[in-house]
């Protein structure tokens, strides 16, 4: 089986081309020697043991520096392959960990922006939806369920503000049903996986409404461009303000009462977003449009919400991102 660079290596030549010029560089010699011998008759009987040694030397020195320089060859030889194949290894897995790393980040990316990516295509789909169908098949409930006894009515928005009213003066909102408050609050926590079916319905109702589909695509982008920082609203964990608090800063409430709002501890997000809102003016710009969204939203809804929804609104990833930024702004000082 071929394991590629890991694989066993070919044993290399026998003989190579060194050890052929080695041997033929020994034999001369030794021809050489030996002719040498022959035509002076020979070593002398009366040389003493000094001379005989150093004789011996001249004649074997010569082989062995010969032998010396081929295995020298040869070992060069083989350091250098051993060296192409690490530099080979290393390549490989250079290779690998790249392709790893781009494995990581286009199949294998954080939940929440899977989710965010998720929310957007079910959001170009609903869009489309609303240009075909004029009602949705929840619409036809004769009794509501417990969970749709209340309904979220925000303030009309000025005739002209961001789209001309219809003839005979009727705005658009008036076509839609009131949005329930728990449908609201699961809208501004988005669908937790392309399973959360009432996640994504309570989503499309959400987006029926004008100005709630304004605040939605606001935190639905200041949530992509946090997690382009690695900043996830289900990572936070801040602390938990009294419904009481939040219904003063609703109702225009500022300063040292309302600083409880801001319970986002987490100094690497707050690190993170504030360096980001000094250079980066597009973050800086849908920061302060989703803030002013929300802020819009909250004055609407805190008339009608129980303390029991004003809680469930502060544990929405929304809501998160609403302190995370007033924190960072200085919107609760």
């Amino acid at each position: 089986m071929d394991t590629g660079i890991f694989s066993r290596q070919p044993a290399s030549e026998p003989v190579t081309t060194t050890e052929v010029i080695a041997v033929a560089l020994t034999l001369a010699w030794v021809v050489a020697v030996g002719a040498f011998f022959m035509m002076t008759g020979g070593m002398a009987s009366d040389r003493n043991v000094l001379t005989a040694v150093m004789t011996l030397l001249a004649v074997f020195l010569p082989i062995a520096m010969i032998w010396v320089a081929a295995l020298t060859a040869r070992t060069v030889r083989g350091l250098r392959e051993e060296a192409a194949r690490l530099q080979a290894a290393v390549d490989g897995l250079r290779a690998a960990y790249v392709q790893q790393s781009q494995a990581n980040a286009l199949g294998l990316r954080p939940t929440v922006e899977r989710k965010l990516d998720e929310i957007a295509a079910a959001q170009r789909q609903t869009e489309s939806a609303l240009a075909t169908f004029s009602s949705r098949r929840d619409h036809t409930r004769v009794i509501p369920s417990a969970d749709r006894k209340a309904a979220l009515t925000l303030a009309p928005a000025a005739p002209g503000e961001d789209q001309p009213a219809l003839a005979l003066g009727t705005p658009a909102e008036a076509f839609h049903p009131p949005i329930p408050v728990s449908d609201f609050i699961r809208a501004l926590n988005f669908p937790d996986s392309v399973d959360d079916k009432d996640g994504f319905r309570a989503l499309r109702s959400a987006l029926e409404d004008r100005d709630l589909a304004r605040l939605i695509r606001a935190a639905q982008d200041v949530l992509t461009l946090l997690s382009q920082d690695g900043i996830y609203m289900d990572d936070l964990k801040p602390d938990r303000a009294r419904t009481e608090v939040w219904r003063r800063f609703a109702q225009g409430e500022r300063g040292q009462t309302i600083a409880a709002l801001g319970g986002v501890r987490d100094r690497s997000s707050l690190a993170l977003t504030a360096g980001r809102m000094r250079s980066d003016p597009i973050f800086r710009d849908a920061a302060h449009h989703f803030l002013r969204q929300f802020d819009k939203t909250l004055v609407s809804f805190e008339k009608i919400a129980s303390d029991q929804d004003l809680a469930d609104l502060a544990e929405t990833r929304t809501a998160r991102a609403f302190m995370l930024f007033g924190r960072v702004t200085g919107t609760f000082d």
